[in-house]
């Protein structure tokens, strides 16, 4: 090929009044400042709320923080896509518009009127639910007008009665928010809103028990003082409540999410792992293990081996014919924190019996923890590996790898 021929450039040409001027990408949300420059909605938010105050491209002082969206633009820029879409451009979506902080206060005021109407301040409470559900940047807005302790006032108005639509909607909008350390202590000091709470884990609607599920996982994991949360967490019927959500049978994966977050919460406390193994938890986790997404299974990981750690945890896990399996093909599949938490349940159940031991030298653990000890994993996983190879060594078949010539010029130290 003649060197003055240069390689055909297929790639489409953004045009420039497209890109945002700070991150000089497409934009997706254009919005307009008090200067009359346009920029992405993300990037000029990032620029202000590290501290800037002036416009990037003019650096005239932004006298005010409004942000206008640029509808006409955002329109172009859509029908560019799709004129591009040959090119691999996908249409930008339309956004939606963040939430006016008036609107918020004004629904808030509406929901804690205790005059108002109860059907008023039930339809408030589901206009700030849908709000809350659309954005970050709406939870933002709605938290930094006070709605966190109206929802909880709200919610525990009445705890000695059935609850209305007004607690239950109250309920479902806190379970998106994050509470503070004294909001939690709020919730977990009183035994009659934790009782409460742990009641409407058997409610008949799932999405009720799923939202107390997440108030519950919030407050225990919220709250410092060790007396207190175990107090929390030793509620009579919150672990069968939360096993039962853990249990539902159709598919739903904020259940499968809350239900294993609530769950690892609870089985932190020592003294109450009993009570877990006795509602059902070992085959609950062993059941769903598979389902989990990538940080779900890890949580669930780090739960069965906190069960294994007591007898009965042990010994159920042990009575269950695929935890021993699972655990062994786990091993270097999802994540190095996914592996340690396999090995360190493995290493339980194999010091509690030889039955353990031959299970799992059966289901080829062996090779697992051989390419563990020399992988990238972290230390305290191929620690985990060396102590349950050094338990298994008489457990080894002779025709193992332990056994070959390949073995001398690995890192594992020969026992």
């Amino acid at each position: 090929m003649p060197a003055s021929l240069e390689p055909l450039d297929i790639g489409v040409h953004i045009p420039y009044h497209f890109r945002c001027p700070i991150s000089l990408e497409l934009m997706c949300d254009p919005v307009t400042v008090c200067t009359g420059q346009t920029y992405d909605r993300s990037s000029i938010e990032s620029w202000v709320a590290t501290g800037n105050t002036t416009c990037p491209v003019t650096r005239v002082p932004l006298t005010d923080f409004t942000l206008i969206p640029n509808h006409t633009l955002r329109r172009l820029i859509q029908d560019w896509c799709v004129a591009n879409r040959s090119f691999g451009v996908e249409r930008i979506p339309t956004p939606k518009q963040p939430a006016d902080p008036i609107l918020v206060r004004t629904l808030l005021n509406q929901a804690a009127s205790a005059s108002g109407r109860f059907s008023l301040r039930v339809s408030a409470l589901r206009r700030l639910r849908g709000l809350a559900r659309d954005s970050e940047k709406n939870r933002s807005v709605i938290a930094a007008n006070g709605a966190r302790e109206i929802l909880l006032a709200i919610l525990f108005t009445d705890v000695g009665s059935d609850p209305s639509d007004l607690n239950l909607e109250s309920l479902a909008i806190l379970s998106l928010f994050p509470l503070s350390e004294s909001e939690c202590l709020y919730v977990g000091s009183v035994s009659e809103r934790v009782s409460y709470l742990v009641n409407l884990l058997f409610h008949s609607s799932i999405d009720v028990r799923v939202n107390s599920a997440a108030l519950i996982e919030t407050v225990v994991a919220g709250i410092r003082l060790p007396e207190l949360r175990t107090l929390v967490s030793g509620g009579d019927g919150v672990f069968e409540g939360i096993v039962g959500i853990l249990n539902y049978p159709l598919a739903y994966p904020r259940a499968l999410k809350i239900g294993i977050k609530a769950l690892f919460a609870l089985c932190l406390v020592k003294q109450h792992r009993q009570k877990a193994v006795a509602a059902g938890a070992v085959d609950a986790l062993i059941d769903r293990l598979a389902e989990f997404e990538k940080c779900d299974a890890e949580r669930a990981l780090a739960t069965v081996e906190l069960l294994c750690r007591i007898p009965s945890g042990c010994a159920a896990f042990s009575s269950h014919a695929l935890t021993v399996p699972l655990l062994v093909k786990i091993i270097l599949k999802i994540s190095d924190r996914a592996t340690e938490y396999a090995a360190g349940a493995l290493l339980s159940l194999c010091s509690a019996s030889e039955r353990g031991q031959r299970e799992a030298v059966a289901c080829g653990v062996l090779t697992q923890l051989l390419l563990l000890v020399q992988s990238d994993c972290t230390e305290r996983a191929k620690r985990k590996a060396q102590m349950l190879l050094k338990l298994l060594r008489d457990s080894w078949p002779d025709d193992s790898i332990a056994n070959s010539d390949d073995y001398a010029g690995s890192d594992v130290v020969p026992f």
